[in-house]
């Protein structure tokens, strides 16, 4: 469901632009609200969350289809960690869908669906370990990488139950808005994947905005 936000960008207390192939990783607060913008079109932003008091809490896509009866996000759409407590919800959302069943990319899927010669090309997982590796006082580990979001790709479901990886549904400055109803730890992979459709085949830089 398409709803546009009242926020205002000049009044975000924190912006950053990601470029493809880079992370980002950040705390938001309880009540805070932060903003994934598409700049430039069918990007795809890889995204896991995390109780930021309990690391061992985190987005659970199981629970949150399950709770739902649906498995795509949009506006509305409530976040549930694998203790089904709501973690996030979408407040606003100009895109109108996001899969959560697709998965991230890394090299051994990078093998599996393309070619053995695409494994040592960069992944969302590789991503998701630098920051690990970087960030080692959140207490993370490879073990935690789970469940994650793939906000602003298409994923359809087709009628005998197969995934298939479309072209993107977004566009230049569409985006997708979350209050955060924990303090989460939010992680994202910004796309690098050169190799499906989902960005058109020329991954781009996102922009993530916070408010308070």
């Amino acid at each position: 469901m398409i709803i546009e936000s009242l926020l205002q960008a000049e009044q975000a207390f924190s912006r950053e632009v990601v470029e493809a192939g880079d992370y980002y990783l950040k705390v938001v607060k309880k009540g805070q609200t932060f903003r994934i913008l598409d700049l430039e079109g069918n990007q795809a932003a890889d995204t896991l969350f995390y109780n930021a008091n309990d690391i061992s809490e985190r987005y659970s896509a199981t629970d949150t289809i399950r709770e739902q009866g649906n498995l795509y996000l949009t506006s509305g759409s409530v976040l549930m960690s694998n203790e089904c407590q709501p973690m996030l919800k979408i407040v606003a959302d100009t895109c109108g869908r996001h899969d959560t069943v697709g998965g991230a990319c890394a090299t051994e899927s990078n093998t599996v669906r393309y070619a053995l010669e695409k494994k040592c090309m960069h992944a969302c997982r590789d991503s998701w370990l630098l920051a690990i590796a970087e960030n080692e006082t959140l207490g993370l580990t490879k073990k935690d990488i789970t469940h994650n979001i793939n906000f602003f790709m298409n994923v359809p479901v087709t009628a005998d139950g197969k995934l298939t990886f479309a072209d993107g549904i977004s566009g230049a400055g569409k985006y997708v808005e979350l209050e955060a109803l924990m303090d989460v730890v939010v992680l994202i992979s910004n796309c690098p994947q050169l190799n499906n459709p989902c960005n058109a085949y020329n991954p781009t830089p996102i922009e993530v905005l916070i408010w308070q």
